[in-house]
């Protein structure tokens, strides 16, 4: 009697609550199949590991950009004082102009930071992407790079540089892009809504393939109230929410369209060895079946229908918001309580997002600078002030 064909085996293990998930051969009897190249690749490439490289370039990057932003800053050429005047040119401001350790908000802006009436008016869209690449300040560029190693690494590893580097660019242009339609009275910067992206890949990856999990439901509640903590935090002062709500928005429809796999009894299939008995077919490479592949098909019916309806919403949702935005609609107009959703106020603290100014009169060298939005007052003793360092003043102030 014939000896039964093996089958290639798929197994999910789940390590420190991150299921993994790649493919056993189990070995063949049959010399051919295991003697070709072809059967080798074949077999590992719907789930084979990737070394992470870009991830760890952007993380690179993020850096080098805060650093010249510290450059172009230059604290104690344009402020008063500075914090860690030992660093020079590199100091940061003020605590009370930016408790982050970092640039000023001019500064931001020169390197490119979010600015709706800039992107409106001067046609400067181009801040919808560079914003990503930029940082309030060393605390928030910590938070920011050690979330995208932990999260990003991983998800490089399971599915490519590819994949993942177009998931992390189009999530920030989706956070960006509802920042702008709704917060455009002061600049945005930072990576959250792309990290907030990764996030929304890694639970829309785990429900398009939840046939291949284990310990899905626990993997399913880890993930939403990883989530839900993270979003809640967007609800204190000066955190952009919106950034963070686009960006997961979009990488959890995202998600379904880059990250869906294969289903195992298509990869089974695909990839069983015949019997020592059998003869291969010119079509199927040697020691390898030549069965239809109809009988297992590759997607489930719900990943395609998951796919089609994640690929129209996110071009039809990119569409709308580019659209309204070049036209200069601000979606607060239209929505009288969604301004709840990036911030909550308190006994503690408040919401105002209004932009900050001042009012500054001038005896000799005393500046007296009232702040427009508390009416704060407070007078300087000041020689030749350049506009910088009046502004530096007039942030301080305000907050």
């Amino acid at each position: 009697m014939a000896a039964a064909p093996e089958n290639v085996q798929i197994r999910v293990h789940s390590r420190r609550g991150v299921n993994t998930i790649h493919p056993v051969s189990v070995e063949s009897p049959h010399p051919a199949a295991a003697a070709s190249p072809a059967a080798n690749y074949r077999e590992v490439k719907h789930f084979k590991k990737w070394f992470p490289w870009l991830i760890p370039t952007f993380v690179v990057a993020n850096v080098v950009m805060f650093i010249i932003s510290m450059y172009v800053n230059n604290c104690p050429k344009n402020s008063i004082s500075c914090v860690a005047g030992f660093l020079g040119r590199f100091s940061f401001q003020p605590f009370k102009e930016n408790p982050l350790l970092g640039p000023s908000s001019s500064a931001l802006g020169k390197m490119g930071a979010l600015d709706v009436a800039k992107v409106v008016n001067k046609h400067q869209g181009w801040r919808l992407i560079t914003c990503m690449w930029l940082h309030g300040g060393v605390f928030h560029l910590l938070a920011n790079m050690l979330s995208l190693l932990v999260i990003g690494i991983r998800l490089e590893q399971e599915f490519g540089f590819v994949r993942i580097g177009l998931l992390y660019l189009i999530s920030g242009l989706g956070g960006s892009l509802l920042s702008a339609l709704f917060i455009q009275s002061n600049i945005s910067v930072g990576a959250s809504g792309a990290l907030f992206g990764l996030l929304g890949a890694m639970l829309s990856e785990l429900i398009t393939n939840w046939t291949i999990y284990a310990n899905k439901l626990a993997a399913f509640t880890t993930l939403v109230v990883i989530v839900a903590i993270n979003l809640a935090v967007g609800i204190l002062p000066h955190v952009d929410n919106f950034a963070h709500i686009g960006g997961f928005v979009s990488g959890f429809l995202l998600g379904f369209v880059f990250l869906i796999r294969p289903q195992f009894g298509w990869v089974n299939q695909r990839y069983a060895p015949i019997s020592p008995a059998g003869h291969s077919s010119a079509a199927s490479p040697a020691g390898y079946s030549s069965r239809s592949r109809a009988a297992n098909p590759k997607f489930m019916a719900y990943q395609r229908v998951l796919w089609l309806l994640s690929l129209i919403l996110l071009i039809v949702g990119f569409t709308v918001g580019l659209v309204l935005l070049l036209r200069g609609v601000d979606l607060n107009d239209h929505c009288s309580w969604c301004h709840y959703l990036s911030c909550v106020p308190t006994s503690k603290w408040s919401c105002n997002t209004q932009p900050i100014s001042c009012q500054a009169e001038q005896t000799g060298s005393q500046y007296t600078l009232t702040c427009s939005n508390s009416s704060k007052s407070r007078s300087y003793s000041l020689l030749n002030p350049t506009a910088t360092q009046i502004q530096g003043l007039c942030a301080q102030l305000c907050r």
